[in-house]
């Protein structure tokens, strides 16, 4: 079936909060970050990479390809580049023949499976990535290895390499076009865009015998060590695209993770954040998708039946839940009271200053208000 969106209020969350499909999506992650515990990038053995890992290794690099077919407009701003909805209709168009390459061939199942790589680069409307997008990517996988596709003996190859040949790739998208951060808390979040690799890379750092939790302070570890780390090489790109210098005033919360005792503290908070920052935050998990795949629990609302929702969208008065979509296409779940988590003032990315202030021959030539 097509994936659709059910989680619509509070009530749907909960349900899907208790449900075996829950469950499963922790379970795929976590068993990822188990597979990949004290291993380097080098040391994913050609065993571990299967024809169907090259085959998305291989879409991933088509999709960056792509970008030189969709260059943006100069618009002098740094929040979302317009053509990057041309861009998602280019990518739209190449789905099925990229899941041909992996052996699908059937037009419903490609259609569902695909819905889920579509929407893991972003969104189309409001030119936003984040969290739930990345989350999406990793739908996409647990599809392929529902289809039994992917086996567990591939888990090393998905966290170690696929998941940089994807982080690649949104890098370029983010610095193409600006994506704005979806839902970030600034300053004051993990990072812009990303989650996964900081799970993932403390995971691998687990027991290492010289990079410690301060060692993210240190530029030559994060230079020679970024290549094989994932923790590592995050923190250096966060560093590269931040207009000041040191986590401690772009990243604080990274700052102060950073003195911890041990990588095995903060594994362990990492997979307690994504819990709570991800799958229990209702802005993110309201545009999660199901389909026969990644099953709906029985009794979740559909969009159409949606308490505060009409077959057209729009807001209709009554009830304890309003749920709608705005001009820009952002859904909100707003409950009697409040704004509601999912409203907010528009942030610009990072990478959308660093690009501004970039243009005209180098930093500092073109004054970009501080973020």
């Amino acid at each position: 079936m097509v994936p659709s969106r059910r989680i619509l209020s509070p009530e749907d969350h909960k349900l899907f909060l208790s449900s075996d499909t829950c469950t499963l999506v922790e379970a795929f992650i976590y068993g990822i970050a188990d597979s990949v515990r004290g291993r380097s990038i080098s040391s994913v053995r050609a065993d571990e990479t299967t024809p169907t890992v090259t085959a998305i290794v291989s879409i991933l690099g088509d999709a960056e390809r792509l970008l030189s077919q969709c260059p943006p407009e100069d618009t002098g701003s740094r929040f979302g580049n317009p053509v990057f909805r041309t861009f998602l209709d280019t990518i739209e168009t190449a789905l099925p023949s990229w899941h041909s390459q992996l052996g699908l061939h059937d037009g419903p199942q490609v259609q569902e499976v695909s819905t889920y790589l579509y929407h893991s680069l972003g969104n189309k409307q409001r030119i936003d990535y984040g969290s739930g997008h990345e989350l999406n990517f990793f739908l996409w996988l647990l599809c392929l290895n529902r289809l039994d596709m992917l086996s567990a003996s591939t888990f090393p190859a998905l966290g170690l390499v696929v998941l940089p040949a994807y982080l690649r790739l949104m890098r370029r998208v983010q610095e193409t076009y600006y994506l704005e951060p979806a839902g970030s808390h600034g300053v004051w979040g993990l990072d812009d865009y990303q989650f996964l690799p900081f799970l993932f890379g403390a995971a691998q750092l687990l027991g290492h015998s010289y990079i410690t939790p301060k060692s993210i302070h240190n530029a030559l570890v994060l230079e020679e060590e970024g290549k094989d780390y994932l923790y590592l090489d995050q923190i250096a790109f966060v560093n590269s695209v931040k207009n000041v210098e040191g986590l401690r005033w772009h990243s604080p919360m990274l700052d102060d993770i950073s003195a911890a005792k041990n990588w095995a503290k903060i594994e362990a908070g990492m997979r307690k954040m994504f819990r709570k920052e991800i799958l229990e935050k209702l802005p993110v998990m309201q545009h999660f998708l199901f389909g026969s795949l990644v099953p709906a629990v029985e009794g979740m609302s559909t969009e159409e039946e949606a308490a505060g929702v009409d077959k057209e969208g729009e807001e209709v008065e009554g009830g304890e839940v309003n749920v709608f979509d705005d001009e820009a296409g952002k859904r909100h779940v707003h409950a009697s009271a409040g704004w509601g988590d999912c409203c907010g003032i528009r942030v610009p990315a990072a990478v959308g200053a660093e690009g501004e202030a970039r243009k005209g021959g180098g930093r500092g030539l073109r004054r970009v208000p501080f973020d």
